[in-house]
């Protein structure tokens, strides 16, 4: 067993690197992370499909806003057959969390290399929602469709979500 003063550098590095993460993160509210999940599943329903990549990325988003593992699982099997569900666009506490969601959001649509029309008219009802501007977000809309893959980092990898 090694002593807490003997960290090699690589670890040293990575403690400095997650605590420079932890430290720099946007703090959001149970609410805001609620709305930010259930915003996702209702996104990735609107083509009438749930593809794998679309499953990976929301169990991604899931596990960073603190949901257990259980729930969202069940919550992404069940969304196309789930009709308690509200299907209204979130409304976040700030623009910049809005910012976040879209990209994120766009991420998840073109996940599958496709953009339903119903995707897209979701994600710019969620825009205007949050009084976003839409030429900024058919920006991020170009960006996204020009990215290959799943991505690295999410813009939720950078929230903390604070408790009650």
């Amino acid at each position: 067993m090694r002593a807490m003063g003997d960290l090699t550098k690589d670890e040293v590095g990575e403690f400095n690197i997650s605590f420079h993460q932890i430290k720099s993160g946007m703090k959001i509210s149970v609410l805001d992370a609620s709305n930010y999940f259930k915003g996702l599943l209702l996104l990735i329903r609107k083509d009438l499909e749930v593809t794998q990549p679309e499953i990976e990325l929301m169990k991604r988003v899931g596990k960073t806003l603190g949901f257990e593992k259980e729930f969202c699982e069940n919550a992404i099997r069940d969304i196309l057959e789930n009709t308690y569900i509200v299907d209204t666009p979130p409304e976040f506490s700030t623009k910049e969390l809005a910012t976040k969601f879209i990209k994120d959001g766009l991420c998840v649509a073109f996940s599958d290399n496709l953009f339903h029309p119903n995707e897209e008219q979701w994600l710019i009802s969620t825009a205007e929602k949050n009084g976003l501007d839409l030429q900024s977000f058919h920006q991020e809309q170009e960006k996204a469709a020009n990215r290959r893959g799943l991505p690295d980092r999410l813009e939720v990898d950078d929230l903390i979500v604070e408790p009650c």
